[in-house]
């Protein structure tokens, strides 16, 4: 059985790479930009040791399927479904997840296809142009909890674009369980100097 997904969209810097370390449980898969791949590996070597580890990325990639923690990129997410889409993981984490914001896109259609009991996503910035970018996001996490695309265009991205206050305070209180946003300001004084 399948637990219901969540959102963390903390503003940059507020360590939501090691907040995702941190509950990692059974076996885990990390789709991230090829940017930060292996800086998930080391973080994951440093606050994790005991997790095994597997970056799976590369021209001659196999699969661990022992590994406790599979680090992959979107690239290779899109171009490898058909094998990712057969391992069932305990949690995906999408780092980074304004990358499915288009649910047209190859990587977002990809991303519906992966097979987990509990999903993460990481983004600083969820909605970065459209309110639309949201739905495709939160159909990861949780599909069918915001509607089809033009029940949620109809009900939700026009009002709202429209400045329909009423309709945005109804999704922010629909979509609190399930997204933790926290800014800089709002914690500045609990976060250690930076080195």
């Amino acid at each position: 059985r399948s637990a219901m997904g969540a959102m963390l969209a903390d503003d940059m810097g507020l360590g939501k790479t090691l907040q995702a370390l941190s509950v990692l449980q059974g076996r885990c898969l990390v789709v991230a930009p090829t940017s930060v791949l292996f800086n998930w590996r080391s973080e994951a070597a440093r606050f994790r040791p005991g997790l095994r580890v597997h970056l799976y990325h590369g021209s001659n990639r196999t699969l661990d399927t022992d590994a406790d923690l599979v680090i992959t990129s979107y690239a290779v997410m899109r171009l490898d479904i058909e094998k990712l889409e057969q391992s069932q993981f305990d949690m995906i984490v999408l780092d980074e997840s304004q990358h499915i914001k288009n649910p047209d896109s190859q990587v977002a259609r990809a991303s519906f296809r992966l097979q987990a009991r509990f999903r993460m996503t990481l983004s600083g910035t969820p909605v970065e142009n459209r309110l639309s970018e949201l739905w495709s996001q939160l159909h990861f996490l949780n599909p069918g909890l915001l509607g089809g695309r033009s029940h949620f265009r109809e009900q939700y991205a026009k009002p709202i674009a429209s400045g329909d206050t009423g309709r945005a305070v109804h999704l922010r209180e629909r979509l609190k369980p399930f997204i933790l946003r926290r800014l800089k300001e709002e914690v500045a004084s609990e976060l250690p100097p930076r080195t």
